[in-house]
């Protein structure tokens, strides 16, 4: 795995290819519409850029592939320009969906805050937890102005339901997104060194790390190191 990677990847979520507008045209062939709207992307972009601001990030990059999607991906395009002007303390650059995910592969240190539409944004957060480990160790949140859900990105991994033997590092991570989201920081903070120091001293790990600690384990070993 990679050191020195920290991403946050922020993906709108409710719209794009997404959106399930899905028809038969004629037997065999079938039309799927993309849509992209002026105000979910000004809503996603400004959501990045005053995250970034919040959290002292020091730059946004804006995943798209308006070189070929002229229209819809180019509107993205131009509200996340829109909005990066309001935050002249925030460095903004671009990338074609292609070319960042060789870089992230290449060079993940050099990407802070990644601002994606719908579909690149669920392909690409794959890649970057394949980056440090995998899905059982990323978090993930869903945020609205009036609510917000926090949750593991894995799935429920059914074929060990029950065994003590899932990593709850992605649950846990979410957990601590939740606490700083409420402004429990100083909570989230203190949890999360427990975490980090636990994952760093390398003896206490589950079989997905290449350990062979139970879920419960894992867990004590967190709150002992608090």
């Amino acid at each position: 795995r990679f050191a020195d990677v920290d991403l946050i990847i922020v993906r709108e979520n409710t719209e794009d290819l997404y959106a399930g507008l899905e028809h038969t045209v004629v037997k065999g062939v079938v039309e799927s519409l993309k849509i992209i709207t002026e105000a979910a992307s000004t809503r996603i972009a400004e959501f990045a850029f005053a995250y970034a601001r919040r959290y002292g990030r020091k730059k946004v990059t804006a995943i798209h592939k308006a070189n070929i999607m002229k229209l819809s991906d180019g509107l993205f395009i131009e509200c996340a320009r829109a909005v990066a002007a309001r935050y002249p303390d925030i460095a903004y650059d671009e990338r074609i969906v292609d070319a960042a995910c060789m870089q992230l592969v290449m060079h993940p240190e050099r990407f802070d805050v990644l601002l994606l539409p719908n579909l690149y944004g669920d392909i690409v957060s794959d890649l970057c937890a394949g980056l440090v480990g995998g899905l059982g160790i990323v978090p993930g949140a869903n945020l609205g102005t009036d609510s917000a859900v926090f949750e593991a990105v894995h799935g429920s991994a059914p074929d060990i339901a029950g065994q003590n033997l899932a990593n709850p590092t992605a649950l846990l991570q979410s957990a601590l997104m939740m606490l700083r989201h409420i402004g429990e920081r100083a909570a989230a903070d203190r949890i999360s060194a427990a975490l980090m120091r636990v994952l760093a001293a390398g003896t206490t790990r589950t079989r997905d790390l290449g350990g062979a600690a139970t879920t419960s384990a894992f867990a004590d070993a967190i709150i002992a190191a608090m």
